[in-house]
């Protein structure tokens, strides 16, 4: 039995059985078979269809299968796990925020590296001219938790890291007052960066450096809940985090 509700979503988007498979990463013919056959595909490609399609998934298939909950959903949200930081492709963290139209989020102590990328700032200076609304929150390098992270990373000079990256901003700062800037006191057990409906959680592990830790590549789905904590807690630190000053900045 063919499906035609799914035939229809396709219709109502203007979409084509190629352009559903490249954007899921799926055979084409494997749509085809999902549409003619009836075929129930898995999981994880069934929210990701709903999604691209901007409908429930119990509307494409109400196969007996199909286990609508939460924790279905945040499984299907993770893209993939790296083991560590330095194995994330270094076209990747570019990628995802030159996808970006509505928000830039990087949630970290230091990020030093990124703030080293002059292709990065770039990209900054051109998202915050369009539509983009960018924030940068970076560890207060007077506080505790900043101290702390130091020390449990074995080197003690996670301050002098966030200095560093707020001089490589300063150009930015100076010149882009829409973008955010501020800084936090939290204890960070992830760094965060978000790109719209795309983010990378760099997870924080006693004893190395963020670098060695893992990362999960996530793509939030309707429904789903693993995206939106992270997401959440980039609200509320950068609700709780401080402006960055000139003093900041300029250590004048």
């Amino acid at each position: 039995m063919s499906n035609e509700r799914l035939r229809s979503a396709l219709l109502a988007q203007g979409m084509t059985v190629q352009e559903l498979a490249d954007s899921i990463e799926v055979n084409p013919k494997t749509v085809e078979r999902w549409i003619t056959q009836g075929k129930v595909p898995y999981r994880r490609h069934q929210y990701a269809t709903a999604a691209r399609l901007g409908v429930d998934v119990t509307t494409l298939w109400d196969d007996s299968r199909i286990v609508d909950t939460a924790a279905d959903l945040s499984k299907a949200e993770i893209v993939t796990i790296y083991p560590h930081r330095y194995m994330v492709p270094n076209h990747l963290w570019r990628e995802i925020y030159e996808s970006a139209e509505e928000r830039i989020d990087v949630l970290v102590y230091s990020g030093l590296w990124l703030s080293e990328d002059p292709l990065f700032l770039d990209l900054l200076k051109r998202k915050v001219q369009g539509s983009a609304q960018v924030r940068i929150l970076l560890g207060d390098p007077d506080c505790a938790a900043v101290h702390q992270r130091g020390i449990d990373e074995g080197h003690r000079i996670m301050d002098g890291k966030i200095r560093n990256a707020l001089v490589n901003y300063r150009p930015l700062f100076m010149s882009h007052p829409d973008i955010g800037f501020r800084l936090h006191d939290g204890t960070l057990y992830n760094s965060v960066f978000r790109s719209d409906d795309e983010m990378l959680v760099n997870a924080h592990v006693y004893g190395i450096g963020a670098y060695m830790a893992p990362v999960l590549h996530l793509r939030r789905l309707p429904g789903g809940g693993l995206f939106d904590t992270y997401a959440n807690s980039i609200e509320q630190t950068w609700g709780s985090a401080r402006p960055v000053s000139d003093h900041d900045i300029t250590g004048a």
